[in-house]
């Protein structure tokens, strides 16, 4: 069974996962945990804990249990007081670091009760912040971050974190790593500024595969077009580069693309493809959009088979 390694974080990880787990193969997700933002932000300060929200989307993404199950770990507390906005996954995996010990083993546990297939692991098991430095001011945080990358010149961590070794041996075993669609400064970029990760990736011989965001993110990526997306990617992998890119060439309709862009300041990621090829890079286009109440999404298994048929047909 081919072994795949994805790196991200959030919705964008969630959504390829979803496709990902109806294919034979044996998958790794990796997730970032310095997120800052909402219900994770607050148990993040108040317990003292790594950011547990997107390892909580992930997995119930690669759940394989009944749908109250799942529309229990979503459910948002609604009332006013100390639980309000918090889903019952985060107050899940927020226990589960206690009882068992990290977060390793808490998202592994939680593997078990929804019977996952494939495996799941944070980045790191410590508690960290994203920074961004600027010319003459640090942005602390991931909130902070997202909202100044205009200013910002590179990205770090507030202090140097430590990657299991899990990790490292999972990219040394992979037949593909894959970099999800997502925030790419705050969702991809963090597993890539992590060194141990960095120089997992150039010790293997694995392709590097992007599956490229279908519609930019307001003061992250403005205007970028998909080669934008990999050159960025590019200068934080440092020794090795994106191989292939699996992006969208289908149609969005006016009426839909025309309220992202006024209501939300989003675009559909323009694919360039000649500068993209320009670049060493592969590209895999195909109509991969799915229209879901009105939002701009992945197809989930259409984006999966493409990973697939990459994978069978190397």
């Amino acid at each position: 069974m081919r072994k795949i390694v994805i790196f991200g974080g959030g919705t964008g990880i969630s959504c390829i996962l979803g496709g990902l787990k109806l294919f034979p193969l044996d998958v790794t997700a990796v997730v970032a945990v310095s997120d800052d933002g909402s219900s994770t932000g607050v148990l993040k300060e108040e317990l003292d804990i790594p950011a547990v929200g997107d390892l909580g989307k992930v997995l119930l993404s690669m759940a394989n249990v009944d749908d109250d199950f799942v529309k229990l770990l979503r459910y948002r507390f609604q009332k006013d007081g100390t639980l309000h906005n918090h889903p019952v996954r985060n107050v899940l995996l927020a226990a589960l670091i206690d009882l068992k010990g990290n977060l390793t083993e808490a998202t592994k546990y939680m593997c078990k009760l929804l019977n996952v297939k494939g495996s799941i692991l944070p980045l790191t098991e410590e508690k960290v912040e994203l920074i961004g430095h600027g010319d003459r001011e640090l942005y602390i945080g991931e909130c902070s971050v997202s909202e100044n990358i205009k200013s910002i010149d590179y990205l770090t961590y507030d202090h140097p974190v430590t990657v299991s070794p899990e990790i490292i041996q999972k990219i040394a075993e992979a037949d593909l790593i894959l970099l999800s669609p997502g925030s790419l400064y705050t969702s991809i970029i963090p597993h890539l500024i992590a060194p141990d990760v960095r120089d997992a990736i150039a010790d293997s011989d694995a392709p590097i595969m992007y599956v490229a965001n279908l519609v930019t993110q307001p003061g992250e990526t403005d205007n970028y077009t998909i080669s934008d997306h990999i050159k960025v990617l590019n200068r934080y992998l440092e020794n090795r580069k994106v191989d292939i890119v699996i992006t969208n060439n289908g149609r969005v309709d006016c009426q839909i693309s025309d309220v992202y862009r006024i209501k939300e300041q989003k675009s559909i990621v323009p694919l360039d493809e000649e500068e993209v090829k320009e670049l060493g890079v592969e590209v895999i286009a195909d109509d991969i959009i799915r229209i879901e109440n009105g939002s701009i999404r992945h197809d989930e298994l259409k984006t999966a088979f493409l990973v697939f048929s990459y994978l069978m047909g190397m």
